[in-house]
């Protein structure tokens, strides 16, 4: 059976502190379980029953070796010995390990059985080896003992420090925390065996941190170790723990490690003003919103603890201005809450309030966590715009109003303190009709042309208003003008109507229904009144009912109509409207007579008259065709050459001297008149009398003016509405020319009392010229005479 060397080394193991276990001899009874154990010796077969009931001595019982880590001596570290009953010491055995690290970490002799470890162990990498060891016959190779299984152990020693594998820490605990407040716990581990000695049993200490913080040596539970510690005074903590194993004996190994601590703010310090009294000033025309001016107040604290609130305790401008709070720089912005006016307030004073919203029961004895300030806020005087009164106008016209009739009276003032002058105008976008004008100083506004509601229902205008010292100041009104309805569009059939009778119609049947309608739009609704025309009264064909619905029946009188006789009937109708005056119009119904079947269809109703004959061929419609484009051909010709007879004869070149002076007697319309001026007249001055007598639209002014202006507009002296007709007349006259001015004169010399204008003909100097005919021009040259006629020393002309 296997033996230990390990009973001959005991005393040498005791002496190196090593626990071993020894094995004693021990007779045991053998029981054969399912083949478990087997007979040591082995005989013949028919003696194996008996033996195995035999009492058989066993030698040492044995499973477990145990060696120190970390031998760092040159030798093989000695581990064992291994020895079977039936080795004589002869070499006759042969020892053979197998398992876990044989051959590499250990090894065996195979005479003697000695086991030997040939690398240095480390528990904290392997802390055992399973190992199998067999004893074999050296020359058959049998084996002489069966294989038997053990375990190498191996024994700590204290070869490792505590280490800490979470480190750094990091860690926070609020400000002006009480003494033993919780911060962090750390905690050290040693790789050696926990259940051998003290080498893993670690004691905690702290090496830097004192007097503010304490750990536990046994827990490593960071607390804090003095009360009122301030953020504001000092905000970061470096403490470094030491964990000691041996529990903490000398000899024992050590780790440390850092724990950067920061104290965590709490509201502990109320806020602050650094300036009692502010002084901001805002332009009058600041609109509303705009920044006016800043206000902080300063909080030692950070975060939420920081926040603040500003508001409005007092002041004469609570309801002109008001405070908001930035959340990212937790300042007050001053706005304007209202229009502002230097003419009516100059100055204004606020009280401003910023508090802590988020507040600390514990730390309420550290307050008033509010503070309150003074701004004095002046507004400055600008140029502002006029301003009208009202800001919004509705006028009501009706639309047969004549021209330059004031409908409102627009006004507006400077709010300034200088109150300039006002300048009124029509934005023109606004009124691209041109249909009213405003004076330039009252702010009349008036019609400039007629209006017509079923054109128009509804103007929006935008009178501006400009001060007569800064045109850049320009304020705007919107006027809404409303067109009223007259009743000036007479009622008409609201389509062409064409119908037919029969041949064989009866007396009182009924052929047509007609209805009207009226661009108007009376307040009491439309309502027509139909009935023949006074022409068509005693109409012996057909008849009319007014059915009092906006409807009327055309009815036929009599029977016996023949297409022979008449195949048309022209029907004319008076349509009246309710309004005042009452308007009419004639329509005119347009009957064919038409065979019909005895059902009332219609057979035929004379359509030669209306469409081309059937037979007439292809060719025939080319030819008339051909024959029209003839005739549009010729037309054209003839007014060709008509129009070049009436050019004016052209002298050659040769005869073309630009350098003589031509007199002519005409005057251009301005440049976009392409008919008031005609160059020929220059060169052939003769031929200008007869332009002259062909022109209708240069006749002189003077006397359409005084055959339009009313005698009332003359005898009133109203200027604007005599301007906007002649304006409305020329705005309509497509074809007069543009005059630069009211009145154009188109004549000058040739039968004129005063003979020729020109200078051309004058003397050279003004000593020279005599005025004195000017008192034989007649009245018209009154004027002219008193300034430039001699006169005596009683101051009679002369």
């Amino acid at each position: 059976m296997w033996t230990s060397g390990r009973m001959r080394n005991a005393k040498n193991l005791l002496g190196l502190g090593v626990s071993l276990y020894l094995w004693g001899l021990m007779d045991l009874t053998t029981t054969v379980l399912s083949g478990s154990a087997r007979p040591l010796t082995e005989g013949p077969e028919d003696n194996l029953s008996d033996k195995l009931h035999q009492r058989m001595k066993r030698s040492w019982v044995w499973n477990q070796f145990f060696v120190l880590e970390e031998y760092t001596g040159t030798d093989p570290l000695y581990v064992g010995k291994l020895h079977s009953d039936m080795d004589r010491g002869d070499g006759s055995i042969k020892y053979i390990l197998s398992g876990e690290g044989a051959g590499i970490v250990f090894t065996i002799d195979d005479t003697t059985g000695d086991i030997h470890a040939i690398q240095r162990l480390d528990r904290e990498e392997r802390s055992q080896y399973t190992l199998r060891a067999q004893a074999l016959d050296r020359r058959t190779g049998r084996p002489m003992e069966p294989e038997s299984e053990f375990i190498i152990k191996i024994q700590d020693i204290n070869d490792n420090e505590p280490k800490f594998l979470d480190g750094p820490y990091v860690a926070s605990v609020p400000e002006m925390s009480p003494v033993g407040t919780s911060v962090i716990q750390v905690t050290a581990t040693d790789a050696d065996d926990p259940t051998y000695g003290n080498s893993a049993r670690v004691v905690y200490s702290i090496l830097q941190g004192q007097p503010y913080f304490s750990v536990d040596s046994r827990t490593g539970l960071i607390r804090t170790a003095l009360m009122n510690m301030d953020r504001e005074a000092k905000e970061y903590y470096e403490v470094i723990i030491q964990a000691k194993d041996m529990g903490g004996q000398l000899g024992g190994l050590a780790g440390t490690t850092t724990v950067n601590i920061t104290l965590s703010d709490v509201n502990d310090n109320p806020p602050r003003f650094p300036q009692k009294h502010y002084q901001m000033s805002v332009l009058e025309s600041a609109p509303v919103s705009s920044t006016v001016g800043r206000v902080v107040a300063k909080d030692l604290d950070e975060g939420i603890n920081a926040e603040m609130k500003y508001s409005l305790v007092d002041g004469d401008g609570l309801d002109v201005f008001d405070i908001n709070t930035d959340p990212n720089y937790q300042v007050g912005i001053i706005t304007v809450r209202k229009p502002l006016s230097f003419e009516s307030k100059k100055s204004y004073t606020l009280k401003v309030e910023g508090a802590n919203p988020h507040l600390e029961m514990r730390f309420l004895n550290l307050g008033p966590f509010r503070d309150t300030t003074t701004v004095h806020i002046s507004v400055e005087d600008v140029d502002e715009p006029p301003v009208f009164e009202p800001s919004f106008y509705f006028v009501e016209v009706p639309e047969d109003v004549e021209i330059g009739t004031t409908i409102q009276i627009i006004s507006a003032k400077d709010p300034d303190v200088t109150n300039n002058s006002i300048r009124y105008s029509i934005d023109r976008s606004s009124d691209p009709g041109r249909f009213f004008y405003v004076d330039i100083t009252s702010g009349a506004l008036m019609t400039a042309r007629p209006l017509d509601r079923e054109d128009v229902s509804w103007h929006n205008i935008t009178v501006l208003a400009m001060e007569l010292n800064n045109p850049s100041q320009v304020g705007s009104v919107s006027v809404t003008v409303k067109v009223l309805d007259v009743n000036d569009n007479a009622p008409e059939f609201a389509r062409f109507y064409e119908s037919f009778v029969c041949e064989n119609a009866k007396a009182g049947q009924l052929i047509q229904t007609v209805s009207a309608i009226d661009r108007d739009d009376p307040q009491d609704g439309q309502h027509f009144y139909y009935s023949l025309a006074p022409e068509a009264a005693n109409n012996p064909n057909f008849t009319l009912r007014d059915n009092q619905d906006n409807t009327a029946w055309i009815l036929t009188r009599r029977s016996g109509f023949r297409q022979h006789e008449q195949n048309t009937f022209y029907l004319p109708i008076l349509i009246s409207d309710n309004g005042r005056p009452v308007l009419s119009s004639t329509g005119t119904l347009t009957v064919h007579v038409c065979s019909c079947d005895d059902d009332g269809m219609v057979m035929s109703c004379n359509a030669e008259a209306y469409v081309l004959p059937v037979s007439l061929s292809r060719g025939a419609l080319i030819a008339i065709l051909a024959c029209i484009f003839v005739l549009l051909v010729l037309v054209l010709l003839i007014l060709s050459m008509r129009r070049q007879r009436k050019q004016p004869y052209i002298i050659d070149e040769e005869e073309n001297i630009h350098e003589n002076i031509v007199r002519y007697d005409d005057e251009g319309g301005g440049e976009e008149d392409t008919e008031a001026f005609d160059i020929a007249a220059m060169w052939n001055p003769r031929e200008a009398q007869l332009v002259l007598k062909n022109r209708q639209d240069m006749l002189p002014e003077i006397e359409s003016l005084s055959r339009y202006v009313p005698q009332a507009c003359v005898m009133d002296n109203n200027v604007h509405n005599y301007v906007l007709a002649k304006l409305y007349e020329a705005d309509m006259d497509l074809w007069a020319p543009p005059f630069d001015s009211l009145q154009t004169y188109m004549f000058e010399g040739n039968g004129s009392v005063a003979e020729s204008l020109s200078s051309l003909q004058s003397v050279t100097t003004d000593s020279d010229q005599s005025y004195d005919y000017l008192t034989d021009w007649g009245p018209r040259f009154k004027k002219l005479a008193e300034m430039y006629g001699a006169t005596d020393s009683s101051g009679a002309l002369w």
